[in-house]
């Protein structure tokens, strides 16, 4: 028979356990994460970077093309006002970028009006031909930005319709072609970046299906699979991506990326990104053989479930902890390969721009007779602190994710 007293402590601790809310793995991870001040330093310094990266062209930038050799090579770190467009071998109306613009839209209503007066259908094609072409190659935007893809585009004509002919003095100097470094770390991180997310990424969809499959079939499967990982962690990385990138280069097969929509620079996004997936693999394999006999699995298999809904949709969910904080590790890791590819001139090619090549040309500045020391401080710099703030945040991640320190301060 219950007392008073008993019902009292029952009711007691009813009340208590009614305050107590259950905390997820990842609820718990984000709370110890936000402990760790260096890597919430580290997530708030790449998300800005990353915002940056991405408003670039909305910037009141210099452009990170235009080349002036006769006045501003080698220039250090000024504040002396540069107006868009003044450079006179550009010969823009007015000597601004804003003068050639209106001067170019007048020509381009006139073709139009010329096309809309004519009753020729044929006269009207060749006209249509010819506003393309202009748009192509006269439009002053491509005279100071290489191939703007329709989103940069126009948030560069916002950009101008908000700053016009003003832009940011070279706060960090100019190269040896007389470009304005800042404006070229900018545009050059939007390269990087990508370069580091889509190569990650890559590596991430073909390193844990084939690590997943791998460690759920086991067996001779998993042997053959892992064997022919052995083989590719035989051969250098450079060399294979020499070859890759020699075999695309091919006018034929060029030609064909192209007929596709697909440019050169993706193509060699993908395939860094294609050659970092054999560690990604392994890590995920052994996650997976370390769960397959757990018991969920086993109900799963129980119910009738398919191998491809067991890998993807219990095995690979549970690894992912495992696996994001592989990936904020293998980030720096194609950042600083994309790097080293620019600097011996196989990367990024010119007119594009990245990090990579940036100190590539800054190192090629330096001389025993005089250091322009500009050239490789900010893009080094840039690189630099993009990568620690990754691995401090890989660091943090791999603490916050570890079950083992779920309950610890």
């Amino acid at each position: 028979m219950m007392t008073d007293s008993n019902r009292e402590t029952l009711e007691r601790i009813l009340a208590e356990s009614k305050g107590i809310h259950g905390v997820s793995l990842w609820q718990d991870a984000w709370r110890r994460l936000r402990r760790n001040k260096t890597a919430m330093i580290s997530l708030v310094f790449l998300i800005l970077l990353a915002v940056m990266a991405f408003i670039t062209p909305l910037l009141p930038l210099q452009s990170p093309i235009d080349k002036d050799l006769n006045n501003r090579r080698f220039l250090p770190p000024n504040l002396q006002a540069v107006v868009m467009g003044s450079r006179a071998d550009l010969k823009f109306e007015g000597g601004t970028l804003t003068g050639e613009m209106a001067k170019f839209d007048k020509m381009i209503v006139a073709l139009q009006e010329d096309a809309a007066q004519t009753g020729d259908a044929d006269e009207q094609q060749k006209i249509a031909e010819s506003i393309q072409s202009r748009m192509e190659v006269e439009h002053p935007f491509n005279q100071l930005w290489n191939e703007l893809d329709p989103l940069s585009w126009k948030m560069t004509e916002i950009r101008i319709a908000v700053f016009g002919d003003y832009s940011i003095p070279s706060v960090f100097g100019t190269d040896k072609l007389g470009r304005d470094l800042l404006a070229r770390v900018f545009w050059g991180a939007r390269v990087s970046l990508i370069v580091g997310v889509i190569a990650a990424l890559v590596s991430l969809i073909i390193g844990v299906s084939y690590g997943a499959i791998a460690g759920y079939f086991g067996g001779h499967i998993d042997a053959a699979m892992m064997r022919l990982v052995d083989v590719l962690y035989s051969v250098p990385f450079f060399f294979v991506v020499i070859f890759l990138l020699t075999f695309l280069g091919e006018p034929d097969v060029k030609a064909w990326f192209d007929s596709v929509g697909v440019d050169q620079i993706m193509v060699f996004y993908i395939t860094i990104g294609a050659i970092y997936w054999l560690t990604m693999s392994r890590v995920v394999r052994g996650q997976v053989l370390a769960l397959r006999h757990e018991q969920f699995i086993e109900a799963a298999q129980t119910i009738g479930a398919s191998p491809p809904r067991i890998i993807f949709r219990h095995l690979v969910p549970n690894v992912m902890g495992v696996v994001i904080v592989y990936l904020t590790l293998t980030i720096p890791s194609v950042m600083l390969f994309e790097a080293f590819l620019s600097f011996l001139g196989m990367g990024v090619a010119p007119p594009d721009v990245s990090w990579g090549l940036l100190l590539n040309d800054g190192i090629e500045a330096l001389s025993i007779i005089k250091i322009f020391w500009w050239v490789v401080l900010f893009p080094g710099a840039a690189l630099a602190f993009t990568l620690f703030a990754l691995n401090f945040l890989g660091d943090g991640l791999r603490d916050a994710l570890d079950p083992r320190m779920k309950n610890r301060d």
